[in-house]
């Protein structure tokens, strides 16, 4: 069975976890067109996202833009930079950085200033670029981190939480609650192979094609997962 191509879908998740300044909130009609149309959800999930993007619309916007920044530039839990749930402070950091920059580059991709390889919007668009089974394996890599994502913004009541639950739809896995220390640094709860699985231009094992992040949790986390939200 053919997967799904969910190329306008990623770009539209990406798009809803930037910052939702009046540019982003000026297209979110046209964001939901090609959520619609391109039908690479389930009708839920399309509810959903409907109604995070009504709300966008429908509050005052410095009330949403001081929540987003509230939400995502606060601590750990949320945060939207991977390698924060992976290295957090540590000096492993800054290559794996430089690790995954490379490998947007080897696909013609090039990072805008300021911008950081790890910033989960910016993966979502280098994942969107790749062909469904490798997006799928991509977005697949990455589903516990994901779920942590998601877990903390159900705990905070977030209809952002939608966004992590369509983006682990698309990668066939379930959205489900984990347990989230959020007084820890989760660098401390994950763990990370060779830096992305030897995604960099040294060593690939199949250089010229797309590289999947393999970042995997310790044992002591895996008890961790509860039931399903």
């Amino acid at each position: 069975m053919a997967l799904t191509n969910a190329t306008l879908s990623l770009r539209v998740l990406a798009r809803l976890l930037s910052y939702p300044d009046a540019e982003l909130r000026s297209h979110l009609s046209e964001m939901r067109d090609a959520l619609h149309s391109e039908a690479a959800l389930g009708a839920p999930r399309l509810a959903e996202l409907d109604a995070l993007m009504r709300s966008l619309t429908a509050q005052d916007p410095l009330e949403v833009e001081a929540e987003y920044v509230q939400l995502f530039d606060r601590g750990r839990a949320t945060s939207l930079h991977l390698f924060e749930h992976v290295h957090g402070d540590s000096r492993d950091r800054g290559p794996a950085m430089i690790d995954l920059a490379k490998t947007y580059e080897q696909a013609g991709l090039y990072l805008a200033e300021g911008e950081l390889p790890d910033y989960l919007p910016v993966v979502l668009e280098f994942v969107s670029t790749q062909p469904p089974k490798e997006a799928r394996a991509f977005l697949g890599e990455m589903a516990h981190i994901l779920n942590a994502i998601f877990s903390a913004l159900v705990k905070r009541q977030s209809a952002y939480a939608s966004v992590l639950g369509a983006l682990l739809e698309i990668a066939g896995e379930k959205a489900q609650a984990v347990k989230v220390a959020e007084d820890e640094p989760l660098d401390q709860s994950w763990e990370e192979p060779a830096v992305f699985g030897g995604c960099s231009t040294e060593g690939q094992a199949k250089p010229g094609q797309p590289q999947p992040i393999r970042i995997v949790k310790n044992e002591a986390q895996r008890h961790n997962v509860v039931q399903g939200v």
